[in-house]
């Protein structure tokens, strides 16, 4: 069968689809379609039922939990790092702020544009958790022009995602929060970013065959890290092969191979209070596939 299989076009997802896209493993009998988006369009996509197999962000999965379910494996998960708030210069910041005092965080974003990388992001809606409900002004931006955008002075801080999580200071910005951190610390959980789903119209046993296969690519990925990482590279704006290879680390690991129990915890703590927030709708029973 062919099925669609939606995934940004970041080195992470390259590394963890790598045995499917170069016949590594057995597909049993099935072809994939790589579609590579960023993960706004993704999870807009999702919205609408539109891929087989998708990549969304955990913020998105709560509107489109009536057409997709969670696969149990290609988590991305920020154990005590995440997306990052950026500004021009750390010099030029409030010294609370420099600290990384809360309040004085928030009191700093109040009033301040932020460059986005999409509504339905799971950055945003941390950032929305974090700031306790304040509001702030932001603009939607493409992921990977944010820097640009900032630097143009368009916006007073930027929510960076992907590798710019560790190019910032590189590219002469300093840092506000890490959300992954404030997170890890206020809950003792990691951040639940990004996950993969399976549209629930297909039936249970072929949700479950096309669940084990993307357990295999990424468990081969993780056998064969070095063939992984190069076949990676084409995707690692700005990195070398070292800072690629950490990249990959934190976003492809044993939470990429199973969510565990702390994973789905934090999946339902993380909707829970955004919920509770009245950030998103009312959540539902998580359902993962083949539970």
């Amino acid at each position: 069968m062919h099925f669609t299989l939606g995934h940004s076009p970041d080195p992470d997802d390259a590394f963890m689809f790598y045995a499917m896209a170069a016949g590594k493993i057995d597909l049993r009998g099935h072809d994939f379609e790589h579609i590579l988006q960023d993960i706004q369009t993704l999870n807009e996509r999702a919205t609408r039922g539109e891929l087989h197999i998708s990549a969304v962000s955990i913020h998105a999965y709560a509107y489109v939990q009536d057409r997709y379910a969670l696969l149990p494996c290609g988590a991305s998960m920020g154990d005590g790092y995440g997306p990052v708030v950026i500004a021009p210069s750390s010099d030029d910041l409030p010294e609370g702020v420099r600290r990384g005092e809360r309040d004085a965080v928030r009191a700093w974003l109040r009033g301040k544009t932020v460059a986005i990388p999409g509504k339905l992001t799971s950055a945003f809606l941390s950032l929305q958790l974090y700031c306790g409900g304040e509001g702030f002004a932001f603009e939607v931006v493409p992921f990977d022009e944010i820097f640009d955008f900032v630097r143009a002075g368009r916006a007073h801080a930027g929510l960076i995602i992907h590798e710019g999580q560790l190019t910032y200071q590189r590219d002469g910005f300093g840092k506000v929060v890490d959300l992954g951190e404030w997170w890890k610390n206020d809950t003792g959980l990691p951040l639940p970013l990004g996950g993969n789903v399976i549209r629930k119209d297909l039936p249970p046993p072929l949700r479950l065959e096309l669940s084990e296969i993307l357990a295999e690519s990424i468990d081969y990925g993780l056998r064969h890290r070095a063939a992984g990482v190069a076949h990676a590279m084409p995707l690692a704006r700005g990195m070398d092969e070292p800072l690629a290879d950490q990249f990959i680390g934190m976003y492809v690991n044993d939470y990429t191979r199973d969510y565990g129990d702390a994973g789905r915890r934090a999946i339902r703590e993380f909707l829970g209070r955004a919920s509770a927030a009245g950030l998103i709708p009312e959540p539902k029973a998580l359902e993962f596939v083949g539970e």
